[in-house]
């Protein structure tokens, strides 16, 4: 028997749901659990360091399929916002008031989350970054750094989150003793920019300034809490596809059903020479890099030495 096509288990894992809404991560855990030698080899593929990392990859499959999910019966719908994206199967029997608000045309400028700034919006990013990814972050101020290179000197240097994953901290001691000594990885470091709305007209800026404070991370995101329409996701996509950068779609109601809409391509190295310009620069990150110095060291993590 051939394999069925991801869209076309979608859409039976919907109709076998009707009137259930579900975000892509709901569906890409669904299938991969109903239909698991499927996507065994996938699962099994090296580039997927955990279970999370696998998901994350099918829920941007998901998201890049949209057109073809819709395409299997026309009863399947969606809603984009308020994010996150869901699909359900209406069977007809739903009430009038039942029925999901229309979408408003989009706009590029929209005013969103309007009484939210910027920086009221990094706790509640750490928040989804601590419980969904097992991450320890740091907030970067750039007023604690020097400038003393002149105006614009420190253009697009600093993050405005940084984070570590201790990824040797489960390990058997001798595993940790092996990599330490061979100068394995027992950590990753990532890198987020963080940006209300993306629309067509700050996109580019906003993922170029990712782009270039995040170069010296194991892995950098953009992070926003709305994506304008469908032309800027088709854009960040093919940004994302180029330059590796992904992006996380964030929650302020709920952080954790943020939706890490993709996945940031993983550097097998830390660019350290840059991570020292930003030691040299920023006090914050100089403490950043001290916490995880001592990870290195002891192998063990304080929790209260983190933002949380």
């Amino acid at each position: 028997m051939s394999k069925l096509s991801q869209s076309k288990k979608i859409a039976l894992f919907l109709e076998g749901n009707p009137n259930q809404r579900y975000t892509a991560k709901a569906i890409a855990e669904a299938i991969t659990d109903r239909y698991p030698e499927d996507y065994a080899e996938k699962r099994a593929n090296p580039r997927f360091e955990t279970e999370q990392d696998f998901i994350s990859q099918v829920v941007a499959e998901i998201g890049s399929q949209k057109q073809s999910i819709l395409n299997q019966s026309d009863k399947i719908k969606w809603q984009d916002k308020p994010r996150p994206r869901v699909y359900w199967f209406d069977d007809g029997s739903l009430l009038v008031n039942d029925e999901p608000v229309p979408e408003e045309e989009p706009s590029d400028e929209a005013p969103i989350n309007n009484t939210l700034s910027e920086h009221d919006l990094y706790p509640i990013l750490m928040d989804y970054l601590k419980s969904e990814h097992q991450l320890y972050c740091l907030r970067i101020d750039e007023k604690r750094s020097k400038n003393n290179l002149g105006s614009g000197g420190n253009q697009w240097l600093h993050p405005d989150i940084v984070a570590m994953e201790p990824v040797a901290q489960q390990w058997h001691q001798y595993v940790k003793s092996c990599v330490l000594q061979g100068g394995g990885q027992s950590v990753r470091l990532w890198s987020f920019e963080v940006k209300k709305t993306l629309t067509m007209g700050n996109l580019r800026k906003c993922f170029f300034q990712a782009v270039s404070n995040s170069s010296w991370a194991s892995e950098g995101y953009l992070v926003a809490t709305a994506i304008a329409d469908s032309r800027v996701e088709q854009e960040l996509r093919m940004l994302s596809a180029l330059h590796g950068i992904g992006v996380i779609l964030l929650s302020v109601g709920n952080p954790s059903e943020s939706e890490l809409l993709l996945p940031a391509k993983k550097r097998p190295e830390i660019d350290w020479q840059s991570v020292n310009r930003l030691v040299e620069e920023n006090a914050d990150f100089k403490d950043f890099i001290d916490l995880v110095s001592n990870y290195y060291q002891t192998g063990r993590v304080r929790s209260k030495d983190w933002n949380h």
